[in-house]
């Protein structure tokens, strides 16, 4: 088994709150993220046979959501908008930004595996363009000077949570 025996119990525990299986899909999605960081064919097929829906069904939601990654990250994702809005403010400047700060093409982690790069369709916040999501955290109105900050800030406080 991939899962662990709490992450197993909570998806249980969810499944059982509803007349469906199937609305069951995304919090046993949620939950297994909760605890891999990533999802794949692997945690696909565990949480299938956990929920007893066919594995296809799975793959399919987990699929659509961007919040899902498919492989592993690292210790923050950094997903960046890339939609009308954000773009027509500056998000490929952003995003370019990202890669030569990082060292990183799209997609990628840096070899700390502190930091991995995506860009996303949508993340809501137009009126606030350029933006980015970093694991559960919005950073919106981006300038340079705002994304340095902010990864100074992840970078010590990860070294604070190391210690």
């Amino acid at each position: 088994m991939i899962l662990n025996d709490a992450t197993v119990q909570n998806i249980k525990a969810r499944a059982a709150r509803y007349p469906s299986r199937r609305s069951a899909i995304l919090p046993a999605l949620t939950a297994a993220y909760k605890q891999m960081g990533y999802l794949d064919a692997d945690i696909y097929l565990e949480i299938s046979r956990i929920i007893k829906i066919p594995y296809i069904e799975i793959a399919e939601a987990a699929s659509f959501y961007t919040m899902f990654p498919k492989h592993e990250v690292g210790r923050y994702l950094i997903q960046v908008c890339h939609n009308i809005s954000c773009s027509l403010r500056g998000a490929d400047n952003m995003i370019e930004y990202l890669q030569s700060k990082l060292d990183i093409g799209m997609g990628e982690t840096t070899p700390d595996n502190m930091f991995t790069l995506i860009s996303v369709e949508c993340l809501g916040g137009c009126s606030a363009a350029p933006m980015m999501q970093i694991n559960e955290d919005y950073y919106e109105d981006l300038t340079r000077a705002k994304v340095d900050k902010i990864l100074d800030e992840l970078r010590a406080k990860a070294m604070q949570e190391e210690k």
